[in-house]
C-alpha cells in the first residue's frame, strides 16, 4: 500500500479505507474519474493518468504556504479493494475547507455521504480543526445532500457562485473536556 510520511493520517468508515494521495494511485484515479459529468457544477474536464500523477505529487509535497496543509485521500471500497474516489481538506489555522467526489460508476450507493461524515469526523475528532467548511453549487443537490448528511448546515455566505456550508466542533461545556 503506498504511503506517505508528511500527509495526513488514514482514516476509515465502515466500507471505505481513506488512503493519503500517492502518485501510484494515478493510473486507478483516471479511470475513476473519467466521465466529464462530474465537472459539470465545477468547472475542468477529465485527466489522464500522467496530468493526474504530477497533480498527486505537487499535492503529496504540500502546500507552499506554511501556513495551510494539504490534506488529501483516496477512497478504497473494502469490498473489493478498488479505488471510488477522493476527499480532501486545506486546513489552516483550526479551519479546514473540504471537497469530496464520488466517480460516476460508484454513484448510489452512498460511498459520499460515508466518507463526507468521516472526513468531517476525523477533522474534528482531531482537535485542531473546529470549523469545517464545503462549499456547494446551488444546484447541486446531491452534493447538498452529502453535506447534510455530514452534519455541515447551509449559510447565508457565498464564495465564486456556491453556498458555505460549515460545522462547528463541539464548544467544551460542563462535562466537556
Amino acid at each position: 500500500m503506498p504511503t506517505t510520511t508528511t500527509g495526513p493520517a488514514p482514516f476509515s468508515t465502515h466500507r471505505l479505507d481513506a488512503l493519503p494521495l500517492d502518485t501510484a494511485y494515478a493510473d486507478e484515479m483516471a479511470t475513476v474519474l473519467a466521465d466529464p459529468s462530474l465537472h459539470a457544477y465545477t468547472g475542468g474536464a477529465p485527466e489522464d493518468a500522467d496530468t493526474l500523477r504530477a497533480r498527486y505529487a505537487r499535492r503529496s509535497a504540500g502546500s507552499p504556504d506554511p501556513a495551510e496543509r494539504w490534506w488529501n485521500w483516496v477512497l478504497r471500497v473494502r469490498a473489493d479493494g478498488r479505488l471510488a474516489g477522493y476527499v480532501q481538506a486545506t486546513v489552516r489555522g483550526s479551519r479546514a475547507e473540504v471537497a469530496w467526489v464520488v466517480g460516476a460508476g460508484r454513484q448510489g450507493r452512498g460511498y459520499a455521504k460515508e466518507a463526507a461524515t468521516g472526513l468531517v469526523r476525523h477533522l474534528l475528532d482531531g482537535g485542531a480543526v473546529r470549523t469545517v467548511i464545503a462549499h456547494i453549487h446551488p444546484e447541486h443537490g446531491a452534493s447538498a445532500a452529502v453535506a447534510a448528511a455530514a452534519g455541515l448546515l447551509p449559510t447565508d455566505e457565498w464564495e465564486d457562485g456556491e453556498v458555505r456550508w460549515r460545522v462547528d466542533a463541539p464548544r467544551p461545556g460542563p462535562g466537556r473536556v
